[in-house]
């Protein structure tokens, strides 16, 4: 084969990788964060919050939800926190009352219903504060943070803002699959986008979300999305096209204390929406199997068997891409020699997707602390 051939086959990942660096919304930047530090400290005695209900839907989160509850009251004063007990099968209900918060005993999920947005709706019924936070029962906030996401609020005039969770790397598979999760989320919704007036992207992220009540309200939130499997992205949306405004970013003060630590576990979290995030389509999971094809293997195919001008080419693709993986892994300070495995993370992505979608095509959506939605 000739250098001219090779050439052909590693241009189109090389095209890939620069549009990704430079295309106007920029999504492997971190521009958009928010750190507990963002803006000056205030002693909890001082930060009243009373404006703030805090509904954190929790099932079967007994090594997490007292940390989770405890977190909030180093925020400020006069702060509500509801938990709503989602038929949780250990002492999450026991853990969270003797931690400070009012617990709810949740109802038998509806059917067409997801257990966590039924367990919100419930919640919501009992919130009568402007703002609602919405937190998961994993999620630890570090102290002040609440504060800077309310100022952030403010000066952003959002009427939704969320911040992804900081997911805990303490093993190889952590390292290597989970700041992957960010990196291509934001890929998939440019923060950029989202954050701006354009209906296009709507983007938030369930662990953590900051909403005007009635917003929630005005939207049918959470009824009118009762049975989403994506439900940040989908109440994002609904706010965006009600005419609010929304804001998403990163940060580090906003902490998953779930520990994943194995592949499978990464999988069970990735594969129970991966498909769902294609829309079910035989198509879509084609295009983006080929796509992955051509921007992770291609150019190290070139690398090892091409010759002269092609080889350039695929270096060219191979750099853009570490370049454009490095600011993540630099955020989540995971170190930078795993961007030279990315095309291992980006391969296992994509059998994780495969994965999800030969589960729906057996009848299952989705399935998340045993319970399984069907087609």
């Amino acid at each position: 084969m000739g250098d001219a051939m090779w050439v052909w086959l590693a241009l189109p990942s090389t095209v890939i990788w620069l549009a990704v660096l430079i295309v106007p919304w920029l999504p492997w930047l971190n521009r958009e964060y928010l750190e507990p530090d963002s803006v000056t400290t205030v002693s909890k005695d001082d930060m009243d919050l009373s404006e703030v209900t805090v509904l954190v839907p929790a099932r079967n989160e007994v090594g997490t939800i007292a940390a989770t509850v405890e977190a909030l009251y180093t925020q400020g004063v006069g702060l509500r926190i509801l938990v709503i007990d989602d038929q949780s099968e250990d002492r999450t209900a026991d853990l969270a009352r003797t931690a400070g918060a009012t617990v709810l005993q949740g109802a038998p999920l509806l059917q067409g219903w997801t257990g966590k947005l039924w367990a919100l709706e419930q919640g919501l019924a009992h919130v009568q504060t402007p703002l609602t936070l919405l937190l998961d029962g994993d999620i630890v906030l570090k102290p002040n943070l609440l504060a800077a996401l309310l100022h952030h609020k403010r000066e952003s005039g959002a009427q939704l803002v969320s911040l992804m969770a900081d997911l805990r790397r303490i093993s190889f598979w952590d390292c290597l699959l989970l700041p992957a999760f960010v990196y291509y989320f934001k890929l998939l919704y440019p923060f950029a986008i989202s954050n701006s007036r354009s209906p296009w992207v709507a983007a938030a992220a369930g662990g953590c979300i900051l909403v005007e009540t009635e917003v929630l309200r005005t939207i049918g939130a959470f009824s009118s999305m009762r049975d989403a499997l994506i439900d940040d992205c989908t109440l994002a949306r609904q706010v965006k096209e009600a005419g609010g405004r929304i804001w998403i970013g990163l940060s580090r003060g906003v902490v998953s204390y779930r520990l994943y630590t194995s592949f499978n576990a990464i999988y069970q979290m990735i594969a129970r929406s991966a498909y769902t995030q294609l829309r079910y389509s035989l198509w879509l999971l084609w295009a983006v199997t080929v796509v992955f094809i051509v921007a992770y293997w291609l150019p190290l195919v070139v690398l090892l068997i091409g010759t002269g001008i092609s080889r350039m080419v695929a270096f060219t693709a191979f750099i853009a891409m570490l370049i454009s993986y490095i600011p993540t892994l630099y955020y989540y300070r995971v170190s930078p020699y795993f961007a030279l495995l990315l095309p291992v993370t980006g391969t296992l992505y994509l059998a994780m997707t495969w994965g999800s979608a030969l589960r729906y095509w057996r009848g299952v959506r989705s399935s998340w602390k045993g319970r399984n939605y069907t087609r």
